[in-house]
């Protein structure tokens, strides 16, 4: 049975358990990543309920949301990706240390940013062309999310770490137990009243009414419930790198870690901000279309979302299985993980782009009632659709990068491809084809995107940077 101690141990590993491995990772991870898509999901049907306006007051910060909480992730992987080296050199008292520091820094990291996003808060809504009856819930929203950025960066290192760990179940289960609270928290705070009827008697249970206000609340709160579970799970059942019963160390970050997760998280970090600079961009641009633009725009997003973010659940046991090979200097082997984990993640795709270009009006009418937002959300999704398995490969293989610590070059790629692609291309075509004229420029690039990832994963330019750079554990012999 495949087992990550086997690239710890040096064992060798044939193709099947080597697929075994990666599918085994990637499962859990999958419905990690499916279960956090799934809340915008109950957010956004819950919200739609109460019409297109207050769908816009959602759908036009999420760009934003998503810019300030993937910078919090993003942060959190420089010292992630050094626990998977440090576990799979079979350091496990240096990987509690960059644990210690991480936390630390994480947590400093994600009060500055929120400090950020509430200074801006009350006008960014107008900066992306919101309008009255728009900017205020939407700033609202905004505002409750950034709040809690300090609790959801603490969630992100906890996962991170533990998938890092080869631990991708309590993520995968956390994950999922958060969409049934935010369920819970959105029924009874979104709405003022629910009607419901049990063996023929009506009852009704009041809510509080908060609308787009209490959509907020209640995903913050139930994120903040599954941090804490992971959190205490990290540091007090994952043997590896549990904390509890541990002689006591210091927090206090070094020099030397703090430079390597700086030199991992910093292009990481800076790519994700050019990326949801160029997705806010886009906002900007599809905000002069109108109120229904705007909503169909942002639920096609997270239609959309259903059917990559399985790629981004292969991504992350590529980092995994790639960074524990590299540590432990079986080269070959953060090779075929590479190959395996991208060419497992297009096919994946290439399956739920049918199923979203098949079902997309069904996904969209879930979303919301409104027969324009549904009609013009389905058109664009099926346009999308093409360009599933080529968003696959850059994911994927990107993950496989981040795994061996090679950030730098594939984050300016991301940024050439979304700058010099994406965005040209949808300003010049969103005056004449409306929001089909952006949703056809995000295709096309996607497509290029993919395609450049490809040739870097096949030219072996990542690995060979990243064994320039490496320092060799002691003891742990050279696989080529």
């Amino acid at each position: 049975m495949a087992d990550i101690s086997q690239i710890q141990n040096g064992q060798n590993m044939s193709l099947r358990q080597q697929m075994a491995l990666t599918a085994k990772l990637s499962l859990p991870s999958i419905m990690a990543q499916l279960s956090t898509i799934l809340m915008q999901y109950i957010d956004a049907s819950m919200v739609g309920r109460l019409g297109a306006e207050q769908s816009a007051s959602v759908g036009i910060m999420n760009s934003s949301i998503w810019l300030f909480t993937g910078l919090c992730s993003m942060a959190t992987m420089g010292f992630s990706v050094q626990v998977a080296h440090r576990l799979g050199g079979r350091d496990h008292s240096g990987a509690r240390d960059v644990l210690r520091q991480g936390m630390l820094c994480s947590l400093l990291f994600g009060i500055l940013l929120a400090a950020v996003g509430l200074a801006v808060s009350p006008w960014l809504p107008r900066w992306l062309g919101a309008d009255g009856s728009v900017a205020p819930a939407a700033s609202t929203y905004f505002a409750i999310f950034i709040g809690s950025l300090p609790i959801l960066t603490l969630n992100y290192l906890a996962g991170g770490m533990l998938r890092c760990a080869g631990n991708m179940k309590v993520p995968g289960l956390l994950n999922a137990a958060m969409c049934l609270l935010d369920v819970v928290f959105n029924f009874f705070l979104i709405f003022p009243e629910h009607q419901i009827s049990v063996a023929g008697t009506a009852f009704t249970l009041p809510g509080a009414g908060l609308g787009v206000t209490g959509a907020a609340i209640g995903t913050v709160a139930a994120a903040c419930v599954t941090a804490a579970a992971m959190l205490w799970w990290l540091l007090t059942r994952q043997e590896e790198l549990r904390l509890k019963g541990r002689p006591p160390r210091p927090f206090r970050p070094t020099a030397a870690v703090t430079r390597k997760a700086a030199s991992i998280a910093l292009p990481m970090t800076a790519e994700h901000a050019i990326f949801c600079s160029a997705q806010i961009t886009v906002t900007m641009i599809v905000a002069p279309l109108g109120v229904v633009a705007i909503a169909a725009n942002a639920f096609a997003v997270t239609a959309e979302s259903l059917c990559y973010m399985p790629g981004f659940g292969i991504g992350d046991a590529a980092t995994t299985l790639c960074g524990q090979a590299y540590g432990a200097r079986r080269y070959g082997l953060v090779r075929r993980f590479a190959y395996l984990s991208t060419y497992m993640g297009m096919i994946l795709m290439a399956v739920m782009g049918l199923v979203m270009f098949v079902f997309a009006p069904r996904m969209m009418s879930i979303m919301s009632p409104v027969e324009a937002i549904i009609a013009e959300g389905a058109a664009v999704l099926r346009i999308e659709a093409l360009a599933e398995p080529m968003y696959a490969a850059s994911i994927v293989a990107y993950g496989a990068f981040v795994g061996v610590g090679d950030t730098l070059v594939p984050a300016v790629m991301n940024f050439g491809s979304i700058w010099l692609v994406r965005i040209p291309l949808a300003a010049f075509l969103a005056p004449t084809m409306g929001l089909k004229g952006v949703w056809v420029a995000m295709c096309v690039e996607l497509i290029f995107r993919g395609a450049i990832f490809l040739w870097r994963m096949h030219s072996g330019a990542w690995l060979k940077r990243g064994r320039q750079n490496e320092i060799q554990p002691a003891g742990l012999p050279l696989e080529e």
